[in-house]
């Protein structure tokens, strides 16, 4: 069984496990999940800072205040691979990256998140779950965790 999901648009670490009970430990608020975002414009400090202190977002038809979270603009943009299918060209504009870590999962979070501070996200990768990192995994490959232990 898949640990966790990730939507058709989003990419990265996707773990799979026969243990219930470590997906269940997993998709706690235990483990801290990391994403880096390639959002819509230059991202700003200040946009940064919303997004750790918790911001606004629609979850079940509620508002939801999302839980304070790790995030930082990284000093250069990531080295990930080209993806198969274009998000836009630079026509459009700028676009930067952010990593957001956080310990809860609602549905679209990252993306509902960034876009609430103003920055849409275009393209969602994540890199690592507890401490299991995607590091230089292919999409696609897969990779053998003996004594599979997140936290």
């Amino acid at each position: 069984m898949a640990i966790g999901r990730l939507d058709e648009d989003s990419e990265g670490l996707l773990l799979l496990t026969t243990d219930g009970m470590m997906s269940e430990i997993v998709r706690s608020k235990k483990v801290s999940k990391e994403y880096y975002a390639q959002v819509d414009g230059i991202i700003t400090e200040e946009a940064v800072a919303l997004l750790k202190s918790g911001v606004e977002i629609g979850f079940n038809g509620k508002k939801y205040i999302t839980r304070k979270c790790e995030a930082f603009i990284p000093t250069a943009p990531p080295s990930f691979p080209m993806r198969t299918q274009k998000i836009r060209d630079e026509r459009h504009g700028p676009t930067s990256w952010v990593s957001i870590t956080l310990n809860e999962g609602k549905f679209r979070q990252v993306r509902k998140m960034t876009a609430a501070v103003g920055f849409p996200t275009l393209r969602l990768i994540r890199v690592r779950v507890g401490n299991i990192h995607l590091g230089d995994l292919k999409s696609g490959e897969v990779r053998e965790v003996p004594d599979f232990d997140v936290l």
